[in-house]
C-alpha cells in the first residue's frame, strides 16, 4: 500500500476507466430519475407557486433554523468527543500491553457492529429502567459519539500502520525512546495522511443525528417532521431539508478534497527538500509486512 493512501491504492488506467464510465452512466440514470420526479411533482400540482410561498416566510425559516442549529449542535459535540476519543482507542488497540489491547479491540468490535439505531433505543428505553436517565440531548450525542469512537479508532490505527518503519528508527537513532517516537514523529505524520478520512467521517457524523427523531431532539428533520404536520407540505419540506443536508455534506467534501491537495503537495515538497539534503523522505518500504510496522508502536504504554 502507497504511504498516501490509508485504506486503498490508486487505481491503475484500466480501473480509472471503468471508474468513469460508471460514473456517467450513474449520473445519466440520476438525471433521468431526477428529471421523470419533476415531471411527476409538475403533473400532479406539487411545484405550484402557492405551495412553496410558505418557505418564504421568517416564521418558517426560522423554524427549520432551529432545526438546523439543533443538528450543527449535536455534531459539533458529538465530533469534540469522538475525535480525541478516537485517537486514544486507537493508540491503545496497537499497545504491547495485552490487557490494553483486548480492551479496546472489544469495544472497537463491539460498537462497530452494534446499529446506532439500536444503541439510542437503549438509551431511551432501556438505561432509564436502571436509573440512567440521560438529556435528551445526550441521549442522541452518547450513542453518536460511541460508535464513530470505534470507527476512527480504526482510522487512527490505519493510518499508524501506513507511516514508514523508518521513522521508527530515525527516532530511535537520535535518542528518543519508543513512546516518544510514536507521540512526536509518527502520529503527527499518521494524522496528517488520514485528515482528508477524518473530515469525511464529519458528514457520517451530521448523518446521525438524523436519528434525533426517536429521543424527539429537535434537529433538522425532526424539524421537518414537525413542519409537515401542521403545513401538509410534505414533499416541499423534505425537499428543502435534504438541499440543506446535501449542501453541508458537498461543503465538507470539498474541505476535505482540498487538505487532501494540499497535504499531497506538502508531501511533494518536503521529499524534494529531502533530494536537496533538506532530510529522509517519507517513503514506505512495500516489502515490510504490516504486523513489523505495527508491532515496536505500542511502546507508549
Amino acid at each position: 500500500m502507497s504511504a498516501d493512501r490509508v485504506l486503498f491504492d490508486a487505481p491503475g488506467p484500466v480501473g480509472r476507466r471503468r471508474i468513469r464510465i460508471a460514473t456517467a452512466a450513474t449520473v445519466l440514470v440520476i438525471a433521468a430519475v431526477i428529471a421523470l420526479a419533476v415531471k411527476q411533482f409538475g403533473d400532479n400540482g406539487q411545484l405550484a407557486a402557492e405551495r412553496w410561498t410558505p418557505f418564504g416566510q421568517l416564521s418558517y425559516l426560522r423554524f427549520l433554523w432551529d432545526g438546523l442549529k439543533g443538528t450543527l449542535l449535536a455534531a459539533g459535540v458529538a465530533a469534540l468527543i469522538s475525535f480525541p476519543a478516537g485517537a486514544v482507542f486507537g493508540l491503545m488497540r496497537i499497545s504491547v500491553r495485552r490487557p490494553v489491547r483486548w480492551l479496546a479491540g472489544v469495544y472497537v468490535e463491539l460498537f462497530r457492529a452494534v446499529p446506532l439505531l439500536l444503541l439510542i433505543y437503549a438509551f431511551l428505553l432501556g438505561l432509564p429502567r436502571l436509573g440512567v436517565n440521560l438529556p435528551i440531548f445526550w441521549k442522541l450525542v452518547v450513542p453518536i459519539v460511541l460508535v464513530n469512537t470505534a470507527v476512527l479508532a480504526e482510522l487512527v490505527r490505519a493510518g499508524i500502520g501506513a507511516v514508514d518503519r523508518g521513522q521508527f528508527e530515525a527516532g530511535e537513532a537520535v535518542g528518543l525512546r519508543r513512546g516518544q517516537v510514536l507521540r512526536l514523529v509518527v502520529l503527527p505524520q499518521a494524522l496528517r495522511l488520514i485528515v482528508p478520512t477524518l473530515v469525511t467521517q464529519l458528514t457520517t457524523l451530521l448523518k446521525d443525528t438524523t436519528l434525533g427523531y426517536v429521543v424527539s431532539y429537535p434537529e433538522l428533520m425532526k424539524q421537518g417532521n414537525n413542519l409537515t404536520v401542521y403545513t401538509h407540505l410534505l414533499i416541499q419540506t423534505y425537499l428543502i431539508v435534504a438541499v440543506v443536508y446535501v449542501v453541508i455534506n458537498l461543503l465538507l467534501s470539498q474541505l476535505a478534497h482540498a487538505l487532501d491537495r494540499r497535504l499531497a503537495r506538502r508531501r511533494v515538497v518536503d521529499a524534494g527538500g529531502a533530494a536537496g539534503g533538506g532530510g529522509a523522505p517519507h517513503v514506505a518500504h512495500e516489502t515490510e509486512p504490516a504486523g513489523d510496522r505495527i508491532a515496536p508502536m505500542g511502546q507508549l504504554f
